[in-house]
């Protein structure tokens, strides 16, 4: 069994958000797959489904960001997995706009949210999906304020290839054993 968690914000105001890109990936895979994302439970929005005959447990945190950490807890504990079979997929700033980045481990960086997965779970040793949103800054924009911004529908239209390459990763994620 694998856990997919796709890291965001709860709430209308915060959909189509950069720090949501967590969440539309999950959106993304849950439309691919049909994935019923409706249970909720950990503090969390839920969705199970089999993916090439491997149960996947696929997680929105509704903690808010920066306390996605708890409910990753509260799943990783009830499931009873490895922390290497936890995949995390969230926005980064340090990578370019449209481009991904696939890591096996590694600390929260500039990441909030991420940074207190790795305070939980007290690892550093899960996979995660670093999608970029980095390069649409403006140069003294708040970084609160950038993030919690909406995407154009012209970088809506280029996430769908990103998606796709993310999917790709999240495939060789569920293909280790």
């Amino acid at each position: 069994m694998k856990i997919i968690v796709g890291l965001g914000n709860p709430g209308k105001e915060y959909e189509n958000t950069r720090h949501n890109l967590g969440f539309m990936f999950l959106d993304y895979i849950s439309k691919r797959y049909n994935v019923n994302m409706s249970k909720k439970n950990f503090d969390s929005i839920i969705g199970e489904e089999k993916i090439n005959n491997q149960k996947i447990v696929f997680v929105k945190p509704q903690t808010f960001m920066n306390l996605s950490g708890n409910a990753v807890q509260k799943v990783k504990n009830w499931y009873k997995v490895d922390i290497s079979d936890i995949l995390v997929v969230f926005d980064d700033i340090d990578i370019q706009f449209g481009e991904i980045k696939y890591k096996l481990n590694g600390s929260g960086g500039t990441h909030n949210g991420v940074k207190n997965i790795v305070q939980m779970l007290n690892s550093k040793e899960f996979p995660r999906i670093k999608i970029g949103i980095g390069g649409l800054r403006h140069e003294n924009e708040p970084l609160v304020d950038f993030v919690l911004n909406k995407f154009s529908n012209e970088q809506l239209h280029v996430l769908e290839d990103v998606f796709v390459k993310s999917e790709e990763k999240m495939l060789e994620f569920l293909d280790k054993r």
